[in-house]
This record gives C-alpha cells, structure tokens and sequence, in this order.
C-alpha cells in the first residue's frame, strides 16, 4: 500500500484552508490554524486513498493499519482492537482532566463506485458511499492537532480516538469497541456523520433523538411444493410472500402509536426457479425502523405474531429471524450545548443549523447507552444535485474536512473545559 499521504495520480488537492478562521469563528489556540492549513493537502491526499482502497465492514484491517501508521508519525501511541480491524488511541495530556471521546467510523459499503473521478474504488464492489472516509480523514486530522496541544502542555484532559470498525453491518462495530474498554474513564462522546443535504460550513444539530432504531428481519417459508397446476394440493409460498410482504409492513405499523414512526420495509424476497413449479421455500427480508424508543422495544413481538398472523391461513411453515440492530441515537442536551457552542466557535454563529430526525440507523446510538454524547451532521454537499448517502455515486464536496477538523478540535477543548 502505497503513503496515506501520497495523491493518487491525476487528482488535484481542494483549494488550501485558510490560515484564518472563518468570519465569526474563533482562532483556534497556539497558532493550530496554521498547522490546519499546512495539513489540509495531506488529508485530502489521506481521504483518496481510502476512498480508492475501501474494506468491507469486519475487514478493515489496512484501513486500520493505515490509521497506525498516521497516528504514529503525529507521536501517539494508537492501539489496535483485539481483531485488528479498528483503533483506539489516547491523547495524554493533564493528568487531572477528564476524558473525551472522538468516534469515527473506518468502514465502506457493498457497492460499486459508479464516478469517474482519479479515487475511485480499486476494489471491485465495494466503495465508500457513506463518508466514512471522510469521519476517518477528519479524525486524524484532529489527532495531529489535539497531539500538538499535548506536546505543549496545553490539553487539558485526555482526549481518546476511536477509529470504529463494522458500523454498517450487525453485530455492529460499537459493540466490539465497548467490549475492548474503549469507553473506559469516558465522560463524552462525540461524533460526526456527513450529510449531502447541507451545504460545506452548514453543521445540523439537534437535542434528543436524530436517528432511528433499525433491525434486520428474515422470514423464511416452507411448504412441500408442487405443480403450479394444482395450488390446491400444496402451499401456494408464492402466494404466501404476497401477502407479507404487502399486509404485513402496514399491519405492524397500526399496533404502534402513530407518531413512533415505524416502517418496516422489504428490500429483498425470492421464491422458485420455474414458471410452472410452486417452490417449497421462499423468503423475504428488509428493515425495521422507528423512531421511538418503547416502540422499538416492543417491535419484535409486535412483528413476530402479525408475520404469523398473516402467513397462517396460507398453510406454510413461519421460520422468523429478527436481529438487534441498534437504537435510536439520542443526542444529551448539555453535549449538544457543547456542540452548539463548538460550532460557532470553530465556524461562526450562522453554522449552526437544525436537523430533523432521520429514519437512519447509526451504531453511534450504543456508546450512548453508556456514556452521554451527541452526533451532528456536517455538511458536505456539492454544487449541483446532491446525491444521497448509500449510493454508488455519492461523494463530498472535500472542503469540508478541514470545517470537520476545526469542528471536532473545539469539540473537544470546549468538552474538556465544561466538565471539569
């Protein structure tokens, strides 16, 4: 593999950040807006190379070994998670400060980089459609910087970085990082997710939940088979699929309250090989996502006696595979204070913008189970029609990784000094 800060062929750097802040913001301390704008070139550099190497979710491991090796040239000590996929690493500095945590997720997706552009995906089928390669390119960059700090002495607490692997698939990567301790001594958490729904400098904040619970579900159904002749010897499964895949979704969602905002969706089924054989088994599987957090808990009861209700008359064998996935993340009120007072600090007052809630799933949601925190959205939209995340053509608009970098790093100087 090739440096992180090595440009792959043919691409061409952003434009430089700025020495100053921008207007409305404040200098961030001992002259780090300097080092930013001599960083910038190198991180965008870091950012292509992911971007054109990207690693499914539980094989992340030169993502992992890449980050390593950044950490170290900064002069930190970075640990790497039991399975060699994701990173933790301290930023020491005074030794009576609390500890704030950083998460960036490392992961990429399932999909084919459909852009032609110099860092597009060498691997084929898979490609960074959510930004994760961004959250990791900014988080470095913070890391440079936050490093620098503590050399001086300057850093008041421990600042810890969590390069997470796994947050697209389940069981989720958050799980993995709580197990290791990475939470361990935590006070706050924070983290980012880029949103081509706002504009470079825009940074949506919100108290409270911002994303939905989301759960896999699988069905699976069996019956004998037959002609397709004679439906009346057998389990029509072809028939059977219909109707759950269309009564079911709208059956569950009226035995929650209305305003939970539950939907539940089937983005895969399959049944048979021929047009005249009935098969003997067929499934369906999709999502479950709601909003609220006591419909979520008593969602798969709910699902599991609708999908027999509805499968039953049909005469086929129910086998239900619902899976955990995540809870709604729920962003604290005092971390969002900090955020918010973060956010015009690094980039001015009209920053600060709204987000409603998405029906999203984020496995940022589990670390808040444990230790307060929030998630904002940082704009990354590009000029011309945005595309959304999760798809093969998605990609950011990369001035924003140095508005990400100034961001987190007031973050977390604003975090440390708010808990002390």
């Amino acid at each position: 593999m090739t440096s992180a800060l090595t440009m792959p062929t043919g691409g061409q750097v952003a434009p430089s950040w700025p020495e100053a802040p921008p207007t409305g913001a404040q200098p961030l301390p001992f002259e780090l807006d300097h080092l930013l704008a001599l960083r910038v070139p190198g991180l965008i550099a870091t950012r292509r190379h992911i971007h054109s190497h990207p690693e499914l979710s539980g094989t992340e491991f030169e993502t992992a070994a890449l980050i390593a090796r950044e950490l170290a040239l900064a002069g930190l000590t970075p640990r790497l998670l039991p399975k060699g996929n994701g990173i933790v690493c301290d930023i020491d500095g005074r030794p009576d400060g609390p500890v704030i945590a950083l998460r960036a997720d490392i992961d990429a997706l399932p999909l084919t980089d459909v852009k032609d552009v110099p860092y597009r995906s060498t691997v084929d089928g898979v490609c960074h459609a959510c930004g994760h390669d961004v959250h990791t390119t900014i988080l470095l960059g913070v890391g440079m910087l936050l490093a620098q700090l503590a050399d001086l002495g300057e850093l008041p607490g421990r600042v810890r970085l969590i390069f997470q692997p796994a947050e697209e698939i389940l069981p989720c990567g958050s799980l993995e990082v709580i197990e290791a301790g990475g939470l361990d001594d935590v006070v706050q958490i924070f983290a980012l997710h880029c949103d081509p729904n706002l504009p470079v400098g825009q940074v949506g904040l919100r108290v409270g939940p911002i994303t939905a619970a989301a759960d896999n579900i699988t069905v699976r159904l069996t019956g004998p088979g037959g002609h397709t002749a004679r439906p009346h010897l057998t389990v029509d499964l072809v028939d059977a699929l219909g109707r759950l895949v269309t009564e079911v979704p709208a059956l569950v969602s009226r035995r929650v309250p209305a305003n939970s905002g539950l939907l539940l969706v089937f983005g895969h089924a399959t049944a048979g090989t021929r047009y005249n054989v009935i098969p003997s088994e067929a499934s369906a599987s999709g999502t479950l996502r709601v909003m609220d957090r006591n419909a979520w808990e008593s969602a798969p009861k709910i699902v599991s006696q609708v999908v027999r209700d509805v499968i039953a008359p049909t005469g086929a064998t129910v086998d239900l595979e619902y899976l955990r996935g995540r809870p709604p993340v729920c962003n604290d009120r005092q971390a969002i204070t900090v955020l918010t007072g973060a956010t015009i600090a690094a980039l001015g007052p009209d920053a600060v913008a709204e987000t409603p809630q998405s029906m999203g799933g984020e496995d940022f949601s589990w670390y808040l189970e444990y230790v307060p925190g929030a998630l904002a959205r940082l704009g990354v939209g590009r000029s011309g029609p945005n595309v959304d995340l999760h798809r093969a053509s998605f990609d950011v608009d990369e001035r924003a990784i140095p508005v990400g970098v100034r961001l987190m790093v007031q973050t977390a100087l604003q975090a440390l000094a708010a808990v002390r």
